[in-house]
């Protein structure tokens, strides 16, 4: 027969080896992360390191998957977020004309016209 306590000392265990291997991970991420940086200021690329240090004062930021379907309910697995933005684009890009014979947006010009605008416009332009 198991104890109440062992179950609980081994739970216990885990939560500590497990927060210790993050710990351990996080701090090579960082440790990786300096050392970029400070290759990246040696070497006179400004840019990308002002992009890394707005990034760490930004800190971590949780980014949520959620897409509303057809229905109006949340949709929060990933596949069938793909699925829903897939219908989604489809139905906005397969879109059939009803009216074929539109007028054209813009009227037809002769070549006079043309030239004269070209003749207006600065030189350069």
């Amino acid at each position: 027969m198991v104890t109440g306590s062992k179950p609980k000392q081994c739970l216990n265990n885990v939560k500590r080896e497990a927060s210790k291997h993050f710990r351990n991970k996080k701090k090579k991420y960082l440790d990786a992360k300096f050392e970029e940086h400070e290759t990246k200021s040696k070497i006179k690329n400004i840019r990308d390191l002002n992009r890394g240090i707005n990034d760490f004062k930004k800190g971590y930021q949780l980014r949520t998957n959620i897409v509303k379907d057809e229905k109006g309910n949340l949709v929060t697995d990933s596949h069938n977020i793909l699925a829903r933005w897939r219908k989604h684009f489809s139905q906005q890009f397969n879109v059939q004309w009803v009216n074929h014979t539109a007028e054209p947006l813009v009227p037809q010009s002769n070549a006079f016209e043309v030239e004269m605008a070209i003749e207006k416009i600065k030189r350069h332009k």
